[in-house]
């Protein structure tokens, strides 16, 4: 395949639509949303209307037509100005509506996308839970049919998108049964928001992302239809394991992006900060750091668009999503720090940027799989044992 990962026509005026959106609407209003620890409902809306949470879909479900490319570069250019936003994208449509399409019947479809990719409606994953973590398999919620329902019970963590006013459904992974060698069968099954026995708990106190909705969620003998039932019984772990493998290309794309505004902020503030006299952007010390970070950003940057052409032409991508989920996760957290150091102590203030780029980049190597967990996906990819 090509490596020539320059956008075509039709995505370089997104990103440069996407790009006005985040420097014009999202960058003066989400400081006071992230201190105040409250929801953007308003900047999501917009993002609704210009179609984002449709990008990928197919324009017969409300989406825009679009490919995996150009989500992720849309949430590049949000995550450029603030991860808040970009990570309610991103939730929103890899995790939230991206099963539903994968996966789902085409009742299932024609009553969840259109909602979904309008931004009307915001989708949540719930897979992770307290006493697993990284340890998918080790799922302990279960699921049990119950004459023309299921019935579940258990508990969901750090769950993304789950409990706004606009929330309207969690795809939850439960046990619903075992094989013959005792392993438990894993199956996703859709439950609605407001669903009798769903509790959904107030959102964490977070380090980072503090304008995203992130909160636990609990199931007590919580009813839906067997109709809910997301793809074949049983086969929910393959399937979240799918929707991993695309959504680390999506959260590559975020961190990319941070990792680029930390370029951004620290060009500004070198060339208007002055010391001794002059701009401290004279100074071969922080020309260099700056030039490391654009490097970092741009690596980052050709990973995963390798990794998204991939998927988009239906090729092998575990492994290319792997290593661009792991660099870019870990040049955002570079970058970050080095923003910080360069801003001195005004990189220590969360009114500049950079200070929520700090907070906000830790995550990107825990979420959506730790940077060991790719590690040791790649190291299977190549064939080692384990």
């Amino acid at each position: 395949m090509s490596l020539d990962h320059r956008l075509s026509a039709e995505h370089e005026q997104l990103r440069r639509t996407v790009e006005e959106f985040a420097r014009e609407v999202v960058a003066p209003k989400i400081g006071d949303f992230y201190e105040r620890h409250e929801f953007p409902y308003e900047i999501v809306r917009e993002m609704g209307r210009m179609g984002l949470f449709g990008l990928p879909f197919p324009e017969e479900y409300g989406g825009m037509g679009g490919d995996y490319l150009a989500l992720g570069i849309a949430l590049e250019e949000l995550a450029r100005v603030d991860s808040s936003v970009a990570i309610t994208l991103e939730a929103g449509v890899s995790l939230g509506a991206m099963p539903v399409y994968r996966f789902g019947t085409e009742d299932q479809k024609r009553e969840w996308l259109p909602r979904l990719c309008s931004g009307e409606t915001l989708g949540a994953f719930g897979l992770t839970e307290p006493d697993c973590g990284s340890d998918a398999g080790g799922t302990r919620t279960t699921a049990v049919r119950d004459g023309d329902a299921w019935v579940i019970n258990g508990t969901k963590c750090f769950i993304t998108n789950s409990g706004t006013d606009i929330t309207g459904l969690v795809t939850v992974t439960a046990v619903t049964g075992r094989k013959d060698d005792g392993r438990p069968e894993i199956s996703s099954i859709i439950v609605p928001s407001g669903t009798a026995g769903f509790t959904v708990a107030a959102p964490y106190s977070k380090v980072g992302w503090n304008a995203s909705d992130t909160r636990e969620l609990s199931f007590s003998d919580v009813r839906v239809p067997l109709a809910n039932l997301l793809g074949e019984e049983g086969r929910g772990y393959a399937q979240f394991l799918r929707i991993l493998d695309e959504g680390r290309i999506a959260i590559s794309a975020l961190a990319t992006g941070l990792a680029q505004g930390c370029v951004d902020e620290s060009v500004t503030y070198a060339r208007e900060r002055h010391a001794f006299g002059r701009p401290i952007g004279v100074n071969q010390a922080i020309q260099f750091k700056i030039a490391d970070m654009e490097t970092r950003a741009h690596m980052a940057r050709i990973g995963w668009r390798d990794a998204a052409s991939r998927l988009t032409q239906g090729e092998p991508f575990k492994k290319e999503a792997a290593i661009a989920k792991l660099y870019s996760s870990t040049v955002a957290v570079d970058n970050a720090r080095d923003a910080t150091q360069i801003h001195g102590g005004y990189g220590f203030m969360n009114e500049y940027p950079v200070a929520r780029m700090w907070r906000d980049s830790k995550i990107l190597e825990i979420g959506e799989g730790t940077s060991e967990v790719q590690r040791m996906l790649i190291a299977r990819e190549l064939g080692l044992p384990g």
